[in-house]
């Protein structure tokens, strides 16, 4: 199977040490490109900066709604040149996080917007983070317009997912749709059309059974997809080529 893991953040200090070999086990289970995410304009420079140096590596760029206390104008002009880097292939993950409000509402509010406008200004698609927000989201996203939208490690209800897939956005899975107790994952991934899926790792965070609790990583992405096809009763290769020719499309990725 040829995977795309459309979701990881490898400058994350967990993989310091051992780097050139997460993207060596990556490509040995199959995963033959992967999206790796900024969390903060240092964390974006890292992320266009790894994919400069592996071929299988792309980059977004933005700053997370966790971090949205400190982006201010300085930190909004510096993404706008990293997003015009030739390998960066969205902007994000931005959004809004209410179930932690580790930044003020309003200052959320007013970042996502303008990672919004900065995804218009380069024609790149956005990939957005929602935590107990889901009616807000939607409601920028309309308000504003950008040009893609993938709806990364996707929480939310069926309900939310179909007005999303109506809406033409993608559905991101992560590690959680394989947790025993996620019956509203597994009810997401048995109805989202497969040409609106994509699947991520969100590594080094939300690791898939049998991996729970432990460092996560790109090569664990092939137990989400069997979960999925287990959910959904297909063959795992229908997930992994449909899942792959998504986050190529989304992402402008040959």
């Amino acid at each position: 199977m040829e995977l795309f893991d459309s979701h990881v953040h490898l400058d994350d200090e967990a993989f310091a040490a051992d780097l050139a070999a997460v993207i060596d086990r990556a490509r040995q289970a199959g995963v033959i490109d992967m999206v790796t995410v900024g969390i903060d304009v240092a964390s974006s420079r890292a992320a266009v900066d790894l994919a400069g140096r592996f071929s299988t590596v792309h980059a977004a760029v933005a700053v997370h709604p966790h971090e949205a206390g400190r982006a201010g104008p300085k930190a909004m002009a510096d993404l706008g040149p990293l997003a015009a880097h030739a390998k960066v292939v969205a902007v994000g993950e931005t959004g809004l996080d209410y179930a932690k409000d580790y930044a003020p509402r309003e200052v959320q509010r007013r970042v996502f917007i303008e990672h919004i406008w900065l995804s218009r200004e380069r024609n790149l698609p956005l990939i957005v983070h929602c935590r107990e927000a889901h009616a807000e989201v939607l409601e920028i996203l309309e308000r504003e317009q950008p040009v893609g939208v993938v709806m990364h490690a996707f929480s939310g209800s069926v309900d939310v997912a179909r007005a999303c897939v109506e809406r033409g956005y993608f559905i991101s899975l992560a590690g959680p749709v394989t947790f025993r107790n996620a019956r509203a994952a597994a009810q997401v991934a048995q109805e989202v059309p497969l040409g609106s899926l994509l699947v991520e790792t969100d590594a080094p965070v939300l690791a898939p059974e049998p991996f729970r609790g432990r460092r996560n990583e790109p090569a664990y992405l092939p137990h989400i997809v069997q979960r999925i096809a287990d959910l959904r009763g297909c063959p795992p290769e229908e997930i992994a080529a449909a899942t792959a020719a998504n986050a190529r499309r989304v992402y402008a990725v040959n």
